[in-house]
């Protein structure tokens, strides 16, 4: 039973996420008609969520409430703020409410993990199935919105129909609010003693784990890593649109398809391989998913630009959900949290700063009268995660 509740935990918060901001570019760019910088600065807001989320679980779930309480109430002021982004009218107006959210949601992301470790005896086996129900999720909101709603047709996207993704994102925001106070408790381990110092209060300890060389260079990777995940959130629902792929979002949902099964492999891959090797399987995949993009532009490779969304499982489940279970195992039974926090900074939040900023630079160069050069902007981060998976077959000594 307290699976089957982490389970739906997971569906709900995943849901939301992908219910918005898979074709926000999308809907930018039409209903509101913003520029490619206003677009940059929305998807950017996911990052300053990431930066801010570290002191708000150090400050508070690490120190003073049960993190499933902190966690409903975000998500209910966060059903009020996506309300508001379904009434905007105007970037202006948007720009502020999308800040505010991403400011509450990303903080969420660290809590549903930390409820989820604290009713585990061993994470490494029991989380990803429980994981996976979060990219069911991700999927259910794409299929709808494809298939069920239409809402990302071209004649439905010309009507503003996308609009409708806040709507349906606030109500199961409220729902998962209300359903976490059902949640298992989950109450802090770490007090706020005498003489505790503002370091202390904001979790900023678990930045002891840097002393591991190892876990060092996993935490500048994952930095690094975040900028070819960047051109993906930012460059891939617009690309398949402007080439003409039909119902893009409803196929983009193959990656979360393909992350179910490679959720279900990972423990068995950490177990029989190691935590090295199953980051490099993850890291290369990143390279080889954008050389198919670059080369399937053309007439009749569709297969190829199928085959690259559906390496989305390898190339998240082996870098990101692993990397979330090495945090958890290197981290102080009193910091999980703070860890959690802390490594969602490195990969949410620096890394997709830097990378949305990359990705928008490199997209508004290949810019032509008849669309973009998709060939060259694919190119960039395929060479670019390929350098970063080098380094880290020299850099890192894995530790059984």
């Amino acid at each position: 039973m307290i699976r089957l509740r982490l389970s739906i935990m997971m569906f709900l918060e995943f849901f939301i996420w992908g219910g918005w901001f898979v074709t926000l570019g999308t809907f930018l760019a039409t209903t509101l008609d913003a520029s490619g910088g206003e677009i940059g600065q929305a998807f950017s807001t996911q990052s300053w969520g990431a930066i801010i989320a570290p002191f708000v679980i150090g400050l508070i779930a690490d120190r003073f409430f049960n993190a499933e309480r902190i966690l409903a109430i975000l998500h209910l002021v966060g059903a009020l703020l996506m309300y508001g982004l379904y009434t905007a009218q105007d970037f202006s107006s948007f720009y502020p409410l999308v800040f505010a959210y991403m400011v509450l949601y990303m903080p969420t992301l660290a809590l549903v993990n930390s409820v989820a470790f604290r009713q585990m005896r061993d994470p490494g086996l029991e989380f990803g199935k429980v994981r996976v129900w979060g990219s069911i999720g991700w999927i259910v909101a794409g299929l709808m919105i494809s298939y069920f709603f239409s809402w990302d047709a071209a004649d439905a996207i010309a009507s503003g129909a996308l609009r409708n993704t806040f709507l349906m994102c606030a109500i199961a925001s409220l729902a998962l609010g209300l359903y976490s106070f059902s949640l298992p408790a989950t109450p802090p381990k770490a007090r706020e003693g005498a003489g505790a110092s503002l370091g202390q209060m904001i979790g900023t300890d678990a930045l002891a784990l840097l002393k591991d060389r190892n876990y060092a260079i996993f935490f500048a990777a994952s930095i690094l890593i975040c900028i070819p995940l960047a051109f993906y959130y930012q460059n891939a629902n617009p690309f398949l649109s402007e080439i003409g792929v039909a119902n893009p979002t409803g196929k983009m949902t193959l990656g979360q398809i393909s992350e179910v099964l490679f959720m279900l492999l990972l423990p068995l891959f950490i177990r029989r391989f190691g935590i090295k090797k199953t980051l490099l399987i993850g890291m290369l995949a990143w390279a080889v998913r954008y050389g198919l993009f670059a080369y399937g532009t053309s007439d009749g490779r569709l297969w190829m630009l199928i085959l690259g969304i559906a390496l989305h499982g390898v190339c998240y489940d082996f870098f990101f959900v692993s990397g979330q279970i090495y945090t958890d195992a290197q981290a102080g039974e009193r910091f999980k949290s703070s860890a959690q926090g802390m490594i969602t900074l490195a990969t949410y939040g620096v890394g997709m700063l830097i990378g949305f900023w990359v990705a928008g630079l490199i997209t508004d160069h290949y810019v032509h009268a008849n669309g973009h050069d998709w060939n060259a902007i694919w190119r960039f981060p395929a060479i670019f995660a390929l350098a970063i998976m080098l380094l880290f077959v020299i850099l890192f000594r894995e530790k059984r």
